[in-house]
């Protein structure tokens, strides 16, 4: 009986000895150590850049850049370039075009009150792509129609062409001919 005992109990220890050696291999393994991976590079911008520069043309310019750096891929400015007329610190967007103008080459003027401003802007605007910020610079529209202007894009999706614009609640003809030069619709949100 002593042995039909230790039988037993050596078949009850191999039992919960093998359980146990299955539960470990089955387990989940623990978390080692963590391994950070870069992020990865922000995408080059396509820039277009024309006017009064050596080279005018499309450059790839890192994410981040200035009007500044596009003017130097372009060879830099020509000899009959305004170098008052544009804000060299502005960031570039993918797409953008950057028009430096040529000394005496006219100006947009705002006329919407008793005094008018000049606008310097360094190129197009494009109504499907641009910021508030950016559609603030617009004839007319501050930043309520801006507002406006990126809800009735995100509601209505990108605009067809220019004229469009005045589908957006408080833009109608008047305000759509003070800035139909100044935009564009070449992106996509």
């Amino acid at each position: 009986m002593r042995n039909t005992l230790t039988y037993i109990g050596f078949g009850i220890l191999m039992g919960l000895l093998s359980a146990a050696l299955i539960f470990i291999a089955a387990a989940p393994p623990r978390s080692g150590p963590i391994t950070l991976l870069p992020s990865p590079a922000p995408a080059n911008l396509a820039v277009f850049v024309s006017g009064a520069v050596q080279n005018p043309g499309v450059f790839e310019l890192p994410s981040g850049s200035r009007v500044d750096s596009a003017i130097k891929a372009a060879g830099g400015w020509a000899a009959n370039a305004d170098y008052e007329a544009i804000n060299l610190a502005a960031l570039l967007s993918d797409g953008q075009k950057v028009y430096v103008k040529a000394i005496g080459e006219k100006t947009l003027v705002q006329a919407d009150s008793e005094q008018a401003a000049t606008i310097e802007l360094p190129g197009l605007i494009d109504i499907n792509t641009a910021t508030a910020e950016q559609l603030d610079q617009l004839p007319g529209i501050g930043p309520a129609k801006s507002a406006e202007i990126i809800a009735y894009r995100q509601k209505n999706g990108a605009f067809d062409k220019i004229e469009d614009i005045q589908n957006v609640s408080g833009i109608g003809p008047a305000i759509f001919e003070n800035i139909q030069d100044l935009i564009t619709v070449t992106g996509a949100p």
